[in-house]
C-alpha cells in the first residue's frame, strides 16, 4: 500500500525546519514545541503589547512638551512596575514580529500557503504590516531621539507620494516646529491601527477549522517568564528628549521594526517605496506563483470516512484534518504538524501527498500498511479512510481529577496493582481507555484503566510496570504508599470494544497491554456480550502471568471466552507445556483465514508492527484491526525495539 502515501525527499527549507523541530521536540516534547504553537503565541503576545499598552497610554501625554516627561514619568516613577511593563511592551513586541515572520516561513516552506489556504496566507501578510506599522507607530510616542528621527524620516518618505504630495510635513513638522496635532495623530492611530489588527487576526482564524488561540500553559508561563528577565537585565529606556532644532545623532536603532529606515537614507524614498511595494506584492501572491505539485493535490477531493459512514469534501490544498475538523467531525489530533503521531489513519482506498512530517510520527513499516497521518495528508485522488474517533470529542468529556491511592498489590516483581479512588464528580469512562498521570514538572504519563466500567464505585484500577531510569514507576514501587494523591486527566482514547459488530473478537495482549483487555473483558461479560472472545496473552516466563488465574477463571465461567497464554522464553522452572514463540505466530497457526474476525492488539510498537502485516495477509480487514500503540517522548533517549512500549498497559514511566 505504500502509493497511498507519496512523500518525496523534502527540499532544504523543510529539512532545515524539520531538523530544527526535532531538536525543540528533544527539549520540549512535541506538546510544547514552540514551532508548533507559533500562531497561538503570536496570539498571546498581541494580548502582551495590548495590556501593557493600555497601562503606558493611560498615563501618556498627548503633548509636545509632556509626551517625553510622561514616558518618563512611568518608566522611573512607577516603582519597578512602570519601568518592566515599558520594558515587556518592547520585547513583546519585537517577539511578535519574529514569531509571525517565522510562522509565515514555516508554512512556506511546507506548503501551507496554496490552494484553500490563500485566504489566511494573505490575510498574514495583511497582519504583518500591521504589526509593523503600530510598532513604527509606536517609537514616535516617546519623543525621543530615536521617535524624532523615526517621525521626520516617516514624513520625507510618505510626502513622495503623489497622493500625500507634502502634506504630512506641512501640516504636522514646520520649520523645526512640531504641533500638538501630530500628537493627537500617532495617538489615534496607536489605538486604532491595533484593534485592527485584531480584526483582521479575528478573521484570519476563523479560516482554521478548531483554531487554537492559547498556548499551553506551560509555553505561556515560560514566555512571560523570559519576557520579563530580559526586561529586568535589559530594561528599555528612552534616548535623548527630542529636538528639532538640531540634526538626530547616532542612534540606538531598533532592527526588528526599523531595518527599512536606514535604507531610506541610503537608498532614497523612491526606490524603497518600489522596493516595498514590490516585495509585499510577490509574497502576496505566491500561493499562485509557486510551482505546483504533479501529483494534483490542489484540487478538491471526495473524502469517504469511515466510521462516520458519511462523504465529504476537501478543499484545494486542505488536509484531511482540516477537511474533517470543518465539517464537524470527532478528529484526533495534536500537534497538527506531524509530530506526535496522534492523528494517524488507515487509507483504504486512494492516494495522498504527505507534508513535512517526524519519521517518528509514521514509520515505514506504518506507511505501508497504509496508514498516514491526517494533519499531512492531502489527497491527491478521491480517497477513503478509516479513523478511530477521539472520545474527548465525540464521547466522554475531559477533564482533570484528583485521586487517592486506597490499595496497592505487587503482582509480580515488576508489576504493581493501584487502586484509586477518584475524589468528587464520578468519573464515566469506556472500557479500554487511559488516563494521563500529572507530574508535578508538568509531563504525562498514561496508564490504561484495567478494571471496567461501574456506576457504582468511584475506584479505578491501574497495573504499572516498573521501568528503569523512568521519572513515575520508580516512586511507585519504592515510595508510594496509601493515602498519596495524584492528579490525572482523562478519560482518553478511543480503543474500546465496538458494538456495531458481531464478528468474533481475538485479544493480543504483550505483558502489562493485558489492563485494557481486562477492562474490555469484564465490561463485556457484565453487559452480557455474547460475541465469541479469545485471548491471546504473550509473555516471557510464566511468572508474567500476573493475573493468568484470573484469565482460566473467566475461561471456566464464560463460554465464549477462551484463554491461550503464549511464552517466548519459558524457564526450565517454570514447566511449560503450553504454547511457546512469539503471540501473533500463535494466532497465525491457529487462523489460517482471519477475513472474519476482529482483532483488538495490545503491545509493544513492535509486536503490532510485526503482527498486523501478517493478520492482513490472512484476510482481516484493516477496519478490523484495532490498537492503541505509541513510542515514548521524543526529549526520553531510548535505544531499540524495548524502548516502543503500549500505552494501554501501563508502561509508560
Amino acid at each position: 500500500m505504500e502509493p497511498n502515501n507519496q512523500s518525496q525527499s523534502p527540499p532544504l527549507g523543510q529539512k532545515l525546519f524539520l531538523a530544527l523541530e526535532r531538536s525543540l521536540n528533544a527539549v520540549f516534547g512535541d506538546r510544547l514545541n514552540p514551532l508548533y504553537n507559533l500562531g497561538t503565541v503570536a496570539y498571546f503576545l498581541v494580548w502582551i503589547v495590548m495590556l501593557t499598552g493600555l497601562y503606558l497610554y493611560a498615563f501618556f501625554e498627548t503633548s509636545v512638551v509632556h509626551a517625553y516627561s510622561s514616558v518618563e514619568a512611568v518608566t522611573h516613577g512607577h516603582f519597578y512596575l512602570g519601568g518592566i511593563i515599558r520594558s515587556l511592551h518592547r520585547y513583546a513586541s519585537d517577539a511578535l514580529v519574529l514569531v509571525v515572520l517565522l510562522h509565515m516561513a514555516r508554512h512556506f516552506v511546507f506548503n501551507r500557503h496554496r490552494g484553500f489556504r490563500w485566504f489566511s496566507w494573505v490575510s498574514g501578510v495583511a497582519l504583518l504590516w500591521l504589526t509593523y506599522v503600530s510598532g513604527v507607530n509606536g517609537y514616535m510616542l516617546p519623543w525621543d531621539r530615536l521617535s524624532q528621527f523615526v517621525v521626520t524620516t516617516t514624513t520625507e518618505w510618505m510626502d513622495v507620494l503623489p497622493v500625500i504630495g507634502g502634506s504630512m510635513a506641512r501640516n504636522f513638522i514646520s520649520n523645526a516646529n512640531v504641533s500638538d496635532r501630530l500628537f493627537s495623530l500617532l495617538a489615534f492611530m496607536h489605538i486604532g491601527i491595533p484593534l485592527t489588527l485584531l480584526a483582521v487576526l479575528w478573521v484570519h482564524t476563523q479560516r482554521v477549522p478548531d483554531a487554537r488561540t492559547r498556548p499551553p500553559k506551560e509555553l505561556a508561563v515560560t514566555l512571560l517568564a523570559v519576557l520579563i528577565l530580559l526586561s529586568l537585565v535589559k530594561p528599555a529606556l528612552s534616548q535623548a528628549p527630542a529636538d528639532m532644532a538640531t540634526t538626530v545623532p547616532l542612534l540606538q536603532f531598533d532592527w526588528f521594526y526599523l531595518p527599512v529606515y536606514a535604507l531610506i537614507q541610503r537608498w532614497g524614498p523612491q526606490t524603497l517605496w518600489l522596493l516595498v511595494i514590490g516585495a509585499t506584492l510577490l509574497v502576496t501572491v505566491l500561493p499562485w506563483l509557486h510551482r505546483r505539485p504533479k501529483s494534483g493535490a490542489l484540487q478538491a477531493r471526495s473524502l469517504a470516512l469511515h466510521p462516520d459512514d458519511l462523504i465529504i469534501q476537501v478543499r484545494a490544498g486542505e488536509t484531511l484534518l482540516d477537511a474533517g475538523l470543518r465539517e464537524g467531525r470527532p478528529m484526533p489530533y495534536e500537534c497538527r504538524n506531524g509530530a506526535c503521531g496522534v492523528c494517524k489513519c488507515t487509507v483504504l482506498h486512494g492516494e495522498v501527498r504527505l507534508l513535512g512530517f517526524q519519521p517518528d510520527a509514521l514509520t515505514e513499516v506504518e506507511r505501508a500498511a497504509g496508514k498516514t497521518l491526517l494533519c499531512c495528508a492531502q489527497p491527491v485522488s478521491d480517497l477513503e479512510i478509516s479513523y478511530v474517533p477521539a472520545e474527548g470529542k465525540a464521547g466522554t468529556a475531559v477533564r482533570q481529577y484528583t485521586a487517592t491511592v486506597t490499595r496497592m498489590d505487587r503482582l509480580t516483581e515488576d508489576v504493581m496493582q493501584l487502586v484509586l479512588r477518584v475524589e468528587g464528580s464520578p468519573l464515566a469512562y469506556r472500557a479500554g481507555q487511559y488516563i494521563n498521570i500529572l507530574l508535578p514538572d508538568g509531563s504525562r504519563r498514561s496508564f490504561s484503566f484495567a478494571s471496567a466500567p461501574r456506576p457504582d464505585t468511584a475506584e479505578i484500577e491501574l497495573q504499572i510496570r516498573h521501568i528503569d531510569g523512568g521519572r513515575f514507576t520508580p516512586a511507585v514501587f519504592e515510595t508510594m504508599k496509601t493515602g498519596d494523591r495524584l492528579t490525572f486527566e482523562g478519560p482518553l482514547g478511543a480503543f474500546t470494544l465496538r458494538d456495531d459488530s458481531d464478528k468474533p473478537v481475538i485479544f493480543v495482549a504483550g505483558s502489562t497491554g493485558f489492563a485494557p483487555v481486562k477492562s474490555m473483558v469484564e465490561h463485556a461479560f457484565r453487559t452480557g456480550l455474547q460475541r465469541p472472545m479469545i485471548l491471546y496473552w504473550g509473555v516471557r516466563r510464566r511468572r508474567d502471568l500476573y493475573l493468568g488465574d484470573l484469565a482460566e477463571e473467566w475461561a471456566r465461567e464464560h463460554a465464549n471466552f477462551t484463554f491461550i497464554p503464549v511464552l517466548s522464553e519459558p524457564e526450565a522452572g517454570d514447566h511449560w507445556e503450553g504454547r511457546t514463540g512469539l503471540v501473533h505466530e500463535a494466532i497465525l497457526a491457529d487462523f489460517p483465514d482471519l477475513s472474519t474476525h476482529q482483532v483488538y492488539a495490545c503491545g509493544s510498537v513492535g509486536m503490532v508492527e510485526a503482527a498486523y502485516p501478517a493478520f492482513m495477509a490472512r484476510g482481516i480487514s484493516s477496519a478490523d484491526c484495532f490498537s492503541d500503540a505509541f513510542h515514548l517522548t521524543p526529549h526520553r533517549p531510548v535505544e531499540g525495539a524495548a524502548s516502543a512500549l503500549v500505552k494501554l498497559g501501563g508502561s509508560h514511566d
